[in-house]
């Protein structure tokens, strides 16, 4: 029997990453994955085939809508090939996959395939396609999450659907229905929406995005109305049927007032729920929660003192760099080491376009807590960058306290915010004052001076070019 100092179950970003922090830290490792790739569902069917999706959508719509503009014309009508804009995102995703890989073999990671499943605390059971069995002095869970779905409706997966198969359609619907407007529905509804769909969002909430700052909130519907999607807010869905190829969808608003809505396909999209299926974690003795959740302690220690958990079968935003974060923390503990995770500075962002990031609290948050604050906007419109690139979409938002300057939060809607708010994150990791980032020099011209007025603005209320 093969005995490791550590065992990751699951090969996503948080434990692939665990994996390599554990080696690079001198223990003898072994990660297990049920599926034959690596990668977990960011790398194979989340985050990574997303953005390629997202990307390739961008170019053909500044090519049918904005490259005239640019002075660029293109002889005959611009074609779609959407079975090469697949195979594309395939070929991405499976270059990465193949990075992890190399990845494994570099840090010398023994890799297992097949589920993996507790004998007992210390014995882990694999089941692929021969059974075998590994000891580890320590264990790392890092399952990840699956799609949720509401308890009425029937995925066929094949015209009511997931965020999986939405990433490898045939066909370019003709109306897609997206039940919910969080990150994935908007990402995946806005990539149709590109390709020449309809597209329908019903959202429960009054607002689309509703875990981010409400001011993010009304920018993005604001353009992504302008875009063409169509938005049923505040409506509850009560029935999805489905007749050969039509889906209908019946949702009630806040007067019981009936809409029913009618598309070829239908994407629930209504967030996320822990994956310890298969686990077999009582055999450890480990305290699971009815959703499938495990429940940790400050340093991601399960009930069980040598099995941690990570990423998104633990509290928290289901977020990949969270996941990765967590993995390396909890490679440094196991090797003696104190690292730390400012949950407070775990950035969130919604790679739509105009882009949507996030760090620390919001408005609303701050007025929930009584915590007297300053804020200071400034529209990315007012950039000689967004002019010269035709992205005037959005705003960068500073919150900061009221009696220190200290920086609270920080939102921003515009072009790739989704880079910029690591800007943020440095500053507010190292505290800083609104006043500390608006002294600091910004290369112009750029989306970031976005930052350094927005600052001003929440500093002394004197951004320079409003």
């Amino acid at each position: 029997m093969s005995k490791y100092d550590v065992a990751v179950i699951g090969s996503g970003p948080g434990g692939y990453v665990a994996a390599i922090r554990c080696a690079q830290l001198g223990l003898k490792t072994a990660i297990i994955e049920k599926y034959n790739v690596l990668g977990g569902t960011c790398l194979n069917v989340g985050c990574i085939p997303s953005k390629a999706l997202l990307d390739s959508s961008h170019h053909y719509e500044d090519a049918i809508k904005h490259f005239e503009e640019h002075g660029i014309e293109i002889p005959g009508d611009v074609k779609l090939n959407f079975k090469k804009m697949i195979a594309r995102k395939a070929a991405v995703v499976e270059q990465t996959t193949k990075g992890i890989d190399y990845l494994m073999d570099k840090n010398k990671i023994d890799v297992y395939t097949g589920t993996g499943a507790f004998k007992d605390a210390t014995h882990i059971v694999i089941s692929g396609e021969k059974e075998q069995t590994i000891e580890a002095k320590n264990t790392i869970i890092a399952t990840g999450s699956k799609p949720s779905s509401l308890p009425f409706i029937k995925l066929d997966k094949e015209r009511v659907i997931t965020s999986t198969e939405a990433l490898s359609l045939n066909e370019v619907p003709k109306h897609l229905v997206v039940i919910g407007g969080g990150v994935i529905g908007l990402e995946l509804g806005q990539v149709y929406r590109r390709l020449g769909a309809e597209v329908s969002v019903v959202e429960y909430m009054d607002r689309i995005i509703p875990t981010m700052d409400g001011g993010q909130s009304k920018e993005l519907l604001k353009v992504m109305k302008k875009q063409g999607v169509k938005f049923y807010l505040s409506h509850k869905v009560s029935a999805v049927s489905k007749k050969g190829k039509e889906v209908t969808i019946t949702a009630t608003d806040k007067k019981d007032e009936e809409v029913t809505l009618k598309g070829d396909y239908c994407l629930v999209s209504v967030g996320r729920k822990p994956f310890t299926d298969g686990l077999k974690a009582e055999n450890a003795g480990i305290k699971v929660t009815e959703r499938g959740m495990i429940d940790v302690n400050d340093q991601l220690q399960t009930n069980i003192k040598n099995i941690y958990a990570i990423g998104d079968v633990v509290r928290g935003a289901m977020l990949a760099h969270k996941a990765s974060e967590e993995g390396t923390l909890v490679a440094e503990i196991i090797a003696g080491q104190k690292p730390h995770i400012n949950y407070n500075l775990i950035p969130g962002v919604v790679y739509t376009w105009p882009e949507v990031a996030s760090v620390g609290k919001t408005e609303e948050q701050l007025k929930e807590a009584k915590v007297e604050y300053k804020s200071g906007q400034f529209p990315m419109r007012a950039l000689g960058r967004s002019r010269a690139s035709g992205d005037l979409d959005g705003f960068v938002k500073i919150l900061s306290d009221k009696k220190t300057d200290e920086v609270l939060g920080v939102h921003m809607v515009g072009a790739r915010v989704a880079d910029l708010i690591a800007e943020a994150v440095v500053a507010m990791e190292y505290r800083a004052s609104a006043e500390d980032i608006a002294r600091m020099s910004h290369a112009h011209p750029t989306y970031a001076e976005a930052v350094k007025e927005a600052a001003l603005a929440a500093t002394e209320n004197r951004p320079l070019h409003i």
